[in-house]
C-alpha cells in the first residue's frame, strides 16, 4: 500500500487521532474538488484570453484579473491540503507545518521553468518571434527569486526539525540522508546552487539558452525532489532511480508537450487586444 492509513486505522493510535481528515471518503471528495475547480477556472480563463482577440480587450482583462485572483487564493491553498494529501500522508505518523507550502514553492518554480522551456521550443520552432529579451529576463528573475523562495523553505523545515531533534519528525531526514545520500545532496544542487550562481550575474539572465539550461536544471532537481519525498516512504528497500522511473517520466513529458502543442494550435499566440501589450514590448529593466 501506498497509503498504510487506508489500512491500519484501527492498529495505529497516531492514525487513529488523524482519522477525521485521513479517510478514504473525504480523501476522494478533497481530490473531486481540488480538480473540478482547478479545471473549471482554466477553462474560464482560457475562454476569456480567446475572447479578448475578438472583442473589446480591456473588458476581458478585467474580468479575467478578478477569476485569475480567485484561482490564485484557492490554488495555493489547495495545492498545500493536495501536499498533506498525496505526499505528506505517504508517511502518517510524520508531520510539518512548513511541508504544504515547500511544496507550493516548488509548483511555481517548476511553472516558472516549464513556461521558458516551453518558449525556447516554440523559439525553435520559428514563433514567438515577439519576446523580447526583456520578457525573457523577467522570466529569469522569476525563476531565480522563487529558487531562493524554494530553498528558504527548504531550509526552514530542515534546520528547525534538526535542531528540534525529535525523533518523531527527524526520522523523515534520516531515512533520506542515510540511504538517499547523493540524492538528498543533488537535490540542493539542482534547485539552488547551480541555477543561484548562474542567473545571479544579469547578463546570463538575459540569454535564452543559458535561461533555458537552468530551467532544465531546475526541472530536473524538481523531479530529484519529488522522487524524494515519494520513494523512501513508499518502498521498503532503499530503491534508487531506474529506467522505469526514468522512462515513465519521458513518457509523460512527452504527452504534456504534445498536449500543450496541440492547444496553442486552436488559438493566438499573442492576446492582439490586451490593453498592456505595447507596454510590453517597450518596457527596459534597471
Amino acid at each position: 500500500h501506498v497509503f498504510h492509513w487506508t489500512h491500519e486505522v484501527h492498529h495505529d493510535p497516531i492514525i487513529m487521532q488523524k482519522e477525521a481528515y485521513l479517510n478514504i471518503p473525504f480523501f476522494i471528495v478533497r481530490l473531486i474538488i481540488y480538480l473540478a475547480v482547478w479545471i473549471l477556472l482554466t477553462v474560464v480563463l482560457r475562454k476569456l484570453s480567446k475572447k479578448s482577440d475578438l472583442d473589446d480587450g480591456l473588458k476581458f482583462y478585467n474580468k479575467s484579473r478578478t477569476y485569475a485572483a480567485l484561482f490564485l487564493v484557492f490554488f495555493a491553498l489547495s495545492i498545500v491540503t493536495f501536499a498533506w494529501d498525496w505526499l505528506m500522508s505517504i508517511e502518517a505518523h510524520w508531520f510539518s507545518t512548513l511541508f504544504g507550502w515547500y511544496v507550493l514553492s516548488g509548483v511555481i518554480v517548476k511553472s516558472f521553468a516549464i513556461i521558458i522551456i516551453v518558449i525556447a521550443i516554440l523559439r525553435k520552432m520559428g514563433y514567438l518571434e515577439f519576446i523580447t529579451t526583456e520578457n525573457i529576463h523577467d522570466l529569469a528573475r522569476y525563476l531565480f527569486s522563487f529558487g531562493i523562495f524554494w530553498m528558504y523553505l527548504w531550509f526552514s523545515q530542515f534546520m528547525l526539525i534538526w535542531y528540534a531533534n525529535i525523533p518523531e519528525e527527524t526520522f523523515y531526514f534520516i531515512k533520506r540522508v542515510e540511504n538517499y545520500r547523493f540524492l538528498f545532496f543533488l537535490n540542493l544542487v539542482l534547485n539552488f546552487l547551480i541555477p543561484f550562481l548562474v542567473l545571479v550575474i544579469r547578463k546570463f539572465r538575459r540569454i535564452l539558452w543559458i535561461v533555458t539550461a537552468m530551467a532544465v536544471v531546475v526541472f530536473a532537481g524538481q523531479w530529484v525532489d519529488q522522487y524524494l519525498m515519494i520513494f523512501p516512504g513508499t518502498m521498503k528497500e532503499v530503491q534508487q532511480i531506474g529506467l522505469f522511473d526514468v522512462g515513465l517520466t519521458i513518457g509523460f513529458i512527452g504527452i504534456f508537450l504534445w498536449v500543450v502543442l496541440q492547444s496553442l494550435t486552436k488559438a493566438n499566440l499573442l492576446s492582439k487586444n490586451h490593453p498592456y501589450l505595447q507596454e510590453s514590448f517597450h518596457y527596459e529593466n534597471l
